[in-house]
């Protein structure tokens, strides 16, 4: 299975493997372990893999004893494994988050330069786990998201699809109906299957949603399961916000509805639980902003937000949990276009995970004036220009599910503020189009769109 992270992996070898180890950030089951393997095996004479869930009391104590003696503790480490490691080999710490003393040793063995370092773990409990060791600044992290798009097409065999949807944005012509109707199906088979590398797998081993859905559902049990044992005092919180995602993405409202968690709550009540799950990875979260301005972290709203599953797959199983085992039958209508449904949260959630695999943050804007309905207006996603200049440099993107629409808020947002925006984009169900300054992409364009675009100056 093809993932792009395997370039960053290349570039991290290329440029800062001796100064660094590589730590590879990203929620559970994402592949973390797997693509440090798969470079491993690829990209270096031989390695080492200590899987930190299983490792025994024996290595841990080398960890413990010699690390002021690195030739022993090199000796008694490969000893232990029965293996030898040429110098300029690498060593994998698999579930480093498991054993704190192994991740506080990387400053002294990335020191010593006789091999290369990479780290994998989850965040949850990373974090859980280092009160009592020095993080090591001889880190540089990157982070893992589930499979994009992309990424989809190429494990599921339609790679070829890509070089077409790249001639046709880039010349911004439309594909016409076939094409555009059968990479539409394809979009379909990635919002229900989603992204996590177990499901895809499975759907390509099997096409059977059912044995698909058995494998998000497994995940979604892990998720709920890592909320109980490392969220401590937060474990409460943080289940009612993940638990109630579905829900608060199908209202449609301008941000996330504390008050339906419990009455009365405020941001202060709950921003330590947003966190977390922001931490954990396994939620994207979009930050409402005041003005469509260059440094859009700068006119952040703190007390607006909105949350989404950081897997669309996973979201579509949580929407349709309430069916039991008939959820994978309720899931095949969906791709058929079969059942009559709001897809509007299912595709926001699909381009917001599209975005954050692109690595770029969330923005929206939304105004609810309740006194002068001409104020009121909602843009979906924020992005910046490629290149960046005086003026008109944002790009404000709305995501349609329907074929028949309005853009109300659109034009009111670019009446109100022509001076900071770029050319507006609408992601709907329908081909290519421009029309009236705004550029119409295909819904499975979002990710060509956004990585022709930056999220910071």
């Amino acid at each position: 299975m093809k993932r792009k992270i395997y370039d960053k992996l290349l570039e991290w070898k290329r440029t800062r493997a001796g100064s660094t180890a590589l730590m590879i950030d990203g929620a559970r089951r994402v592949g973390k372990s797997w693509i440090a393997e798969e470079f491993a095996k690829n990209e270096y004479p031989a390695y080492l893999l200590i899987d930190f869930a299983t490792v025994s009391a024996k290595v841990k104590r080398y960890f413990n004893e010699y690390l002021e003696n690195l030739d022993s503790f090199f000796l008694y480490l490969l000893s232990a494994y029965d293996v030898e490691l040429p110098r300029g080999s690498l060593i994998i710490f698999d579930e480093v988050q498991r054993f704190p003393r192994a991740r506080e040793a990387i400053k002294y063995l990335v020191a010593d330069g006789r091999y290369h370092y990479i780290e994998t773990g989850s965040l949850i409990s990373i974090r859980k786990n280092v009160k009592d060791i020095v993080i090591p600044s001889e880190e540089h992290h990157i982070e893992m998201f589930p499979l994009d798009f992309d990424e989809f097409l190429m494990a599921t065999g339609h790679a070829g699809v890509l070089p077409v949807m790249e001639k046709h944005f880039r010349e911004r012509i439309p594909l016409g109906r076939d094409t555009h109707e059968s990479i539409m199906d394809l979009l379909r088979q990635y919002m229900v299957v989603g992204g996590m590398p177990q499901a895809v797998a499975k759907f390509v081993e099997t096409h059977s949603l059912r044995e698909v859905e058995a494998v998000k559902r497994d995940i979604l049990a892990l998720y709920r399961a890592d909320i109980g044992k490392f969220a401590g005092a937060l474990r409460h919180k943080v289940a009612a916000v993940f638990g109630s995602i579905p829900s608060q993405l199908s209202r449609h409202e301008t941000r996330f509805v504390l008050a339906d968690l419990k009455k009365g709550a405020k941001m202060r009540d709950y921003d330590s639980a947003f966190e977390w799950l922001r931490s954990a990875m396994t939620v994207n979260i979009c930050s409402a902003v005041t003005e469509p301005t260059v440094g859009l972290e700068m006119r952040t709203d703190v007390l607006s937000l909105r949350c989404y599953l950081g897997d669309t797959g996973l979201l579509v199983s949580m929407a349709f949990a309430a069916f039991g085992d008939r959820s994978a039958e309720i899931q095949g209508r969906l791709l058929g276009e079969a059942l009559s449904v709001d897809k509007g949260m299912l595709m926001e959630n699909l381009v917001a995970q599209m975005i954050r695999a692109s690595g770029h943050d969330l923005h929206f804007y939304a105004n609810s004036d309740r006194e002068a309905k001409e104020n009121r207006m909602e843009i979906d996603f924020l992005l910046l220009k490629p290149t960046l200049t005086r003026r008109h440099n944002i790009v404000p993107v709305e995501v349609k599910s329907i074929k028949d629409y309005t853009t109300t808020s659109l034009d009111k947002f670019r009446e109100k503020f022509a001076e900071q925006l770029h050319e507006p984009v609408v992601l709907h169900p329908k081909d290519v189009k421009t029309d009236k300054g705004v550029l119409y992409l295909p819904l499975y364009m979002a990710q060509l769109l956004v990585a022709s675009c930056h999220d910071s100056p």
